[in-house]
């Protein structure tokens, strides 16, 4: 039995009651966050891992948040159709009354919209959980614990905001084969299913084009109010879900609700648009390729990196770089692309150079300092 219970808003983040329930310790009265380029430095050099802090969450100026509206209006539609086509293969092919298990917190907004979609265009209301799941420390397995206890096996479907280069999709599916293991603990389907996946990692997917979701484009303003995970021995013991903060003091800036909304309204807009390109999808099409692992691998090779975690590709990992990491340079395929405004304009903002490079096979990668 696990020692902390679940969270849900608004005592913990923003989102309604019943749209998400946080298997999360809550940690808002601890003191986690340091500086950004002295936690990257102990990062890299191994003194410390990435879960065990937080970074300063990075507040863009009004000029980005003026962008942020702008493109969430742009882009409303092509969500709500990635949301309707993820939604649909997941009823079609995993389960007829899935549990959703979105991971904390990219996945946390995805998870929901699909769970909009559900209800609205079929009547019904999945169970929507958000869990940690930590590159090289894996998934929780208390929070797997209480949903297994809970729910059927086969209807848990696990979901993610994007793919960058497979790196989170390589960690559950060990993570979950280690669980299996376990006494008692059944298999669970590793694949995930995410709006994106420029980086041909999985077949539940809304798109495999390398375009701006929205929920990439700020932090925790636009995810809840919520960190990212915590793991970290000091505060988490047996028995304990990880943990996230839920940062009250931002509540004027949240713009969680209104990215939710947004994509919601656009449901019965794509219905068919929906529709035709489930019908135009084929298995060739949709089979994984692992292309973007191979590009990234040549991307750390030509840049000189140490570590292939330096290279994070596509929209919204660039973006992230830009927000919470101590970014070196970005790489875009090509100049003043619609989608990359908000890139350009966080790397004015931050002093890092922007590098046209035409053969990149995402949209555009930001690459981390190296010994920051």
């Amino acid at each position: 039995m696990t020692s902390t219970p679940p969270l849900r808003g608004p005592d913990f983040g923003s989102y309604a009651p019943d749209e998400v329930t946080w298997l999360l310790k809550d940690l808002s009265d601890i003191a986690l966050e340091g500086d950004l380029h002295e936690r990257e430095r102990r990062i890299q050099s191994g003194k410390a891992h990435y879960a065990e802090s937080l970074p300063i969450e990075y507040q863009p100026g009004r000029e980005y948040q003026d962008l942020f509206q702008a493109t969430l209006q742009s882009s409303a539609q092509r969500l709500a159709e990635a949301v309707g086509v993820v939604s649909e293969l997941i009823l079609t092919e995993r389960h007829s009354s899935p549990t959703l298990v979105s991971l904390a917190r990219a996945g946390t907004p995805v998870g929901i919209l699909i769970r909009r979609w559900m209800q609205a265009v079929h009547g019904i209301e999945p169970q929507h959980y958000t869990i940690s799941i930590v590159r090289g420390r894996g998934i929780d397995t208390v929070a797997l614990d209480h949903i297994v206890e809970r729910h059927p096996a086969e209807s848990i479907v696990f979901v993610d905001g994007w793919t960058g280069k497979g790196a989170i999709q390589r960690e559950l599916t060990a993570a979950l084969a280690e669980y299996a293991q376990l006494p008692g603990r059944p298999a669970l389907h590793d694949e995930l299913a995410v709006l994106a996946d420029p980086g041909s990692c999985t077949t539940l997917f809304g798109t495999r084009d390398d375009f701006l979701i929205a929920s990439a484009c700020l932090n925790s303003t636009v995810s809840g109010l919520v960190s990212r995970t915590v793991l970290n021995a000091d505060h988490i013991g047996p028995g304990e879900f990880h943990g996230a903060k839920f940062y009250r003091d931002l509540a004027e800036f949240d713009v969680s609700g209104r990215l939710l909304d947004a994509v919601s309204a656009e449901f019965p807009t794509v219905a068919d648009r929906v529709a035709a390109t489930l019908a135009a999808m084929t298995a060739e099409h949709r089979t994984p390729t692992w292309s973007g692992w191979r590009s990234v691998e040549r991307i750390q090779l030509d840049y000189g990196l140490s570590s292939i975690n330096l290279v994070k590709p596509g929209v919204g990992e660039t973006t992230r770089v830009l927000l919470r990491r101590v970014p070196w340079r970005v790489l875009v395929r090509a100049d003043d692309l619609p989608e990359h405004r908000h890139i350009r304009l966080l790397a004015t903002e931050r002093g890092v150079p922007v590098d046209v490079s035409p053969d990149l096979a995402y949209s555009c990668v930001g690459l981390i300092k190296e010994d920051a």
